[in-house]
This record gives structure tokens, sequence and C-alpha cells, in this order.
């Protein structure tokens, strides 16, 4: 039973694994990563590893919309237009790719993430105003469940238990961008000439491939439906020898007894000889959906995970079929689950050995995906972003996941280092603790690296600017419907 000193040893920081002096250094944690990314941010003729540390500041410690003129007052000076800071993110052409190798290079090389890691692959959707910014078009935006006008990024997170984080990016740009007129357009938009369209599949197994490259330890890797009905990726997964559990649409087809594949043997002298592969034994395929209204398909209660509303459950069946791709027989394991009434599906090629639990665990970890979003979003600046620019895109990407990966760095390390009390979960009377959350190392952050604050004198000069910068931008388009009214 909690006593009055029990509950006041409740709120103890040493207990909790947050000793002072840990805090402390957060601020010497952060530029110690700095400097050892600074490499990343030079080029032949300049050094803009500068404008990458007052980024990273930035996003990290503020809390107001972090533009790229806020970012320049309250790191740099108020007086600061952001100008520079633009053109370091938007022109300057220092490597993206560099910083997102090094943050996989980093993450192979960090013990504590490594048991139970997984990859999810997932695409992230931000709404846009217009059509000028590179990737922009009316295309499905999953976050609101329509066709609407956005940007989509393909997205490679990683994710344990306690942390998840993005760990590599790509672009997607439909395939009418690339038309010869639209040549013009894409230049203005630094699409780089080499691009060329490739689909959403195709951008994930690209990244996939640099993840693998890199020696990123991972148990398996994790998708939405989107990814998952591609037969294609699935077997470049199986030949990557990677194990994956992909959601796949209800109307997937798969056997329930294994198919015999093979061209028929004639029959008779007469006619043409059979050419095209065929099941041979006579079994049919059935949809995914069908097979979870089959007597023989048992579904039993799992508990999902402790959270932090209680114990998530759900209903799950777990059978083996098989699915046929190219006339090659696959054996795969079918996962499906009762979710609030709607079933969703799923397909691996984890050995047959694999234990059901196992299996029904991996179907319900694609919620770390979903976490890292609203972390790149909400708490690293990335629903800030807005530039227009390709690479203004990829620089953007490579500082949010360069700043999550100190975060969840920080998050990991600090686990190892500084054990939590065991007795507070008997105490709180739950099953598990909550880890840091982003926004925890945020606010500890800030408290050691607090933002500039404007005077007073200051602050009025900045409003004045704003008020003048209003009326010029209001003349210019004065001036400018007159010259429409009256060309000469």
């Amino acid at each position: 039973m909690l006593t009055p000193e029990t509950c006041l040893d409740l709120f103890d920081p040493d207990r909790w694994g947050l000793p002072a002096d840990a805090v402390a250094t957060l601020a010497e944690r952060l530029h110690a990563l700095w400097t050892r990314f600074r490499p990343c941010f030079k080029t032949t003729t300049r050094d803009a590893s500068p404008y990458a540390w007052v980024y990273l500041r930035g996003v990290l410690t503020m809390t107001t919309k972090r533009t790229f003129a806020n970012i320049a007052r309250r790191i740099i000076d108020p007086a600061d237009d952001g100008q520079a800071l633009q053109q370091f993110m938007s022109d300057s052409p220092w490597s993206a790719q560099s910083v997102i190798a090094q943050v996989q290079s980093d993450l192979a090389a960090t013990p504590a993430l490594h048991p139970r890691g997984r990859l999810i692959l997932d695409e992230s959707a931000d709404a846009k105003a217009g059509l000028h910014s590179a990737g922009a078009a009316r295309q499905w935006n999953g976050r609101m469940g329509k066709v609407d006008l956005c940007q989509v990024g393909v997205i490679l997170a990683f994710a344990t238990e306690t942390v998840w984080t993005w760990i590599d990016g790509e672009l997607f740009v439909p395939e009418h961008c690339f038309a010869p007129e639209l040549a013009t357009e894409r230049t203005r938009l630094g699409i780089p000439v080499a691009r060329q369209f490739a689909t959403k599949v195709e951008l994930g197994w690209q990244m996939i491939q640099r993840v693998l490259a890199s020696g990123v330890p991972f148990e398996v890797l994790l998708c939405d439906d989107m990814y998952g009905r591609s037969q294609w990726l699935r077997h470049q997964l199986r030949t990557a020898e990677v194990v994956y559990l992909a959601d796949v649409p209800q109307d997937t087809q798969v056997y329930l007894r294994q198919p015999v594949v093979g061209v028929p043997v004639a029959r008779g002298r007469t006619g043409r000889p059979p050419t095209l592969q065929r099941v041979l034994n006579g079994v049919t395929p059935v949809e995914v959906h069908q097979v979870a209204s089959r007597a023989d398909t048992l579904f039993g209660r799992v508990e999902v995970r402790d959270t932090e509303r209680g114990v998530l459950s759900d209903v799950f069946a777990v059978r083996q079929v098989w699915t046929i791709h190219d006339g090659e027989v696959v054996g795969e394991w079918l996962v499906i689950r009762q979710e609030g009434g709607q079933p969703t599906y799923a397909l691996s090629n984890a050995p047959p050995t694999t234990p059901a639990a196992q299996l029904v665990e991996w179907k319900c970890r694609r919620f770390g995906v979903e976490c890292a979003n609203h972390d790149a979003k909400s708490e690293l600046g990335w629903g800030d972003f807005m530039a227009q620019k390709f690479v203004a895109w990829e620089h953007h990407l490579a500082l949010t996941i360069l700043a999550g990966w100190f975060v969840a760095q920080t998050k990991a390390e600090w686990a190892t280092e500084y054990r939590r009390d065991s007795r507070l979960a008997e105490e709180l009377g739950v099953h598990s603790l909550p880890a840091l959350s982003v926004a925890n190392v945020r606010e500890l952050l800030q408290a050691m690296m607090p933002v500039q604050q404007l005077s007073p004198e200051q602050a009025r000069r900045l409003v004045v600017k704003h008020l003048v910068d209003r009326s010029r931008s209001t003349r210019s388009r004065l001036e400018a419907q007159l010259r429409e009214r009256d060309p000469t």
C-alpha cells in the first residue's frame, strides 16, 4: 500500500533513471553528435556545418513554429531573416544521403538497440496548398484516407519496444511529373536529371537494400498492404533472406493445400502441346477473407501489449498457406487479426517452426512507425517544413532523421546506464513503466539550451519589420494588378 512517504518518493528523478549529471550533459551529447557528423555538411568550397548545428538546435529546443526565419531569429540573432539558413537547406550541395548513411552506421554500432529491432516500411503524406513543390500532386493521402493535394514520402523506420525513429526516406515523384513538357518545372524544383520514375514499392526496396548494406540488425520487416500486396517486393525480400510480415488486401489469393505447378502432359498426338504452367493437382485458390470465415480457421484472444490506456487484446488466427509467384510455389504464414471487428490480414515468410505467438506479436508491432511519424511531425519540425525544392526535402529529411537519432540514442543509452528502480511499477500498480518520449527529451534539452528571448525593444522592432514586409507585399500585388489592367 502506498504511503505519503512512498508517494513523495515516486517523484524522485533518480529512481526514474534521470540523474542530474546525465541531464546536465545533454547539451554536450548534442554537440558531440553534431561534431561527429560535421564532415557530412562540408562541400568542396565551404563548411556548412554551423547551419546544421543551428537547425538541429532549432528543431529540438524551439516550441514555436520552426520556419527558417524563426529558427534563425531564436538561435542566431533576432535580426537574422533566415535567408542564409534557407540557402543551406534549399541550395547547398551537401549530401543528405551521407547523413542518413552515418545514422545507419551509428545504429548498427549501438548494441542497446539490437535486440528485437524491426524495420517498418510506410509512407508519410503532407498536405500542400499548391503544385509548386517537388512531388506535390493530387494523390492518395493515407493520413486523411482520401485523394488530396499532397506530397508523399516513402519512409523506413526502425523500432524496438521503447524506441522508434526514421532511418531513411525517399520523396515519391508521380509519373506524370516526368513528362517531357514538364522539364523546365523539374529544373526549377531541382529534381535530378538522372532521377527516373520509381514506384513507392521500388523506392521502398532501394531503402531496404541500403539498410542491409549498412549492417543494421533487425529481426523482421513490417509493412502495410500498400507494399505487402506486391508479390515482386515479397520475392525480393525472400531472395535477400529478409523475414517479413506484410499486410495484404482481403482479396489476396492463397492456397490452403500445397499446389503442384507444372506444364501439363500433352493429351493425344494432335494439337499443339501445352506450354504454360498450371496447377496440376486440382487445388484452387481462395481469398484471405474467405479463409477467415472457414470452420477450420481457429481464432483465439491474445493480449497484444500493455498500453497507457490498459492492456490491448484482440482475436487472432494463424495458419500455413501457399502462394504462387512466377510459377514458384511459396509457403507463407497467414495471420488474421480481428481488430475492432475489422479483420486485417498479413503474410509472412517466417520459417515453418516459427511459434504462432511470434507471428501475432509481429502483426501488432507496426504501430512503431505511427509513433515515429507523429514524433517527426509534431516534435522534430517535419510538419513545419515549407520549402519547395527537391534537395530541400532531402535535406530536411536528413536533419529530421539526425534529430530523431539523437533522441533514440539518448533514450537507449540512458536506459542501459541509468537503470530505473524496479519497484516503481509495483508501487504504481502497472505492468510496465512508460518509456521516455521525444517530448520528454526535448523538455530536458530546452532546460539545458534555452533559446534566445527577445527584449521588449527587439520585439517592437521585429513586429514593425513584419508590418513593413506585409505592406510591401501588398504594394507589389497592387502594382501587378495595375499592370494587368493597363499593360501600357
